[in-house]
């Protein structure tokens, strides 16, 4: 069963960012958007939903009165430019605190707390930990009708192909919809490398490095001209 949303912004254009970052992950689901909070109101007596994204700045209506006047709200993520409306949004027990630009790694970060503290059957985070001897970071794919669990350390490197990326492990790949970019944020403190504008590799898996190339597991890999010197930089090469 997918989660669903409702957006409520009187930005058209914040309401793109969010409904571009909802078409990434796969449980979630976009019942309807609405530009003010009387039509928002309207809807959600209508529809069920499970987590309502509101902007706080809205003429006629702050987004904190209108959470103020629902009996039953449901989860909350404030979206907004500003900052300073993060204690009473907190207050009035809001999931999580988004400050725009909303970059995809912090949007998949608020929604996961969701599933933290609603768990779903049927659901599963962008990113989550297991423990299995050791602290071991994961994420689901869908492939097919089955979400797959990839485990940070298996993989090797990981491709770019346009709005998708290419995720390889040693005897397998996967094909996941989301930008290279947005994967290096998430990765970014995971000893994964970005070593051309279409590939990410992770550090551990370096088998050798030559002027031009990296050897990574089974594969060779290119380096970039404007990220050689800070591929070898992080490696501690020189030049």
């Amino acid at each position: 069963m997918n989660v669903k949303c409702l957006l409520v912004d009187d930005e058209p254009l914040a309401i793109r960012v969010l409904e571009n970052h909802i078409a990434k992950i796969p449980w979630l689901e976009i019942s309807g958007t609405c530009l003010n909070p009387v039509d928002a109101l309207s809807f959600i007596q209508k529809h069920k939903i499970d987590i309502l994204f509101l902007d706080i700045q809205m003429p006629e209506l702050s987004g904190i009165d209108f959470l103020k006047s629902l009996n039953r709200p449901p989860a909350i993520i404030f979206t907004t430019a500003y900052r300073q409306f993060a204690a009473d949004a907190y207050d009035l027990d809001g999931l999580d605190y988004l400050v725009k630009p909303i970059a995809f790694p912090r949007f998949a970060k608020a929604v996961n707390k969701f599933l933290e503290r609603f768990p779903q059957p049927e659901a599963f985070p962008l990113e989550s930990s297991g423990q299995t001897g050791e602290l071991r970071k994961s994420f689901f794919i869908r492939k097919g009708r089955e979400m797959v669990k990839i485990y940070l350390d298996e993989i090797i490197f990981i491709e770019a192909l346009k709005d998708y990326v290419q995720i390889f492990l040693k005897d397998r790949k996967y094909l996941y919809k989301a930008r290279i970019g947005d994967i290096e944020e998430e990765l970014r403190e995971d000893y994964f490398i970005r070593i051309h504008k279409s590939y990410l590799v992770s550090i551990p898996k370096i088998r050798s490095v030559a002027p031009n190339e990296i050897f990574a597991g089974d594969f060779t890999l290119p380096v970039g001209r404007n990220y050689k010197v800070m591929v070898m930089k992080r490696l501690g090469l020189k030049i």
